[in-house]
């Protein structure tokens, strides 16, 4: 079986504090998300569970969580191409919330699925860090576009 075809990418590894600086002025930095590793295929990140990203019934807003996913997602496609000349948006996010929590911190682990030239798709399940609890689960698929020169 020929495999050549296969195209195996690496996530660059960069300092955390390089990436985490990239939230300055954004909605990461508003909601308290912070990378926190880097691997050859997938990025951990984590955001509290608190008055930023509660729900009026005082549990972690889907939205926040669908935020984190797609921070993960797009934050782990920069790592793969090169900004000079492309860059990554967004087109499609699916999420199911799994499980509740009022307090404390969710850890959301984010693994590449697909690299392909044009779009990524990652997979990532968010824990409530401590317990491993699954809270939830989502895939985010990113398009890689050309920047205009």
């Amino acid at each position: 079986m020929n495999y050549n075809y296969l195209c195996i990418m690496e996530l660059k590894q960069v300092p955390l504090d390089f990436i985490n600086s990239m939230n300055k002025n954004t909605l990461m930095e508003q909601l308290g998300i912070e990378c926190v590793e880097l691997g050859k295929d997938y990025v951990v990140s984590r955001m509290p569970v608190d008055h930023r990203t509660h729900q009026p019934m005082g549990l972690l807003h889907g939205g926040a969580s669908a935020a984190l996913i797609e921070s993960i997602g797009s934050m782990g496609s920069t790592l793969l191409i090169d900004l000079n000349k492309q860059q990554p948006v967004g087109i499609e996010i699916n999420c199911n919330h799994i499980g509740g929590i009022r307090a404390g911190y969710v850890i959301a682990t984010g693994k590449i699925v697909h690299a392909g030239k044009r779009t990524h798709l990652w997979q990532v399940d968010i824990h409530e860090d401590g317990t491993n609890k699954l809270i939830c689960t989502g895939r985010l698929t990113v398009m890689i576009i050309d920047k205009k020169i």
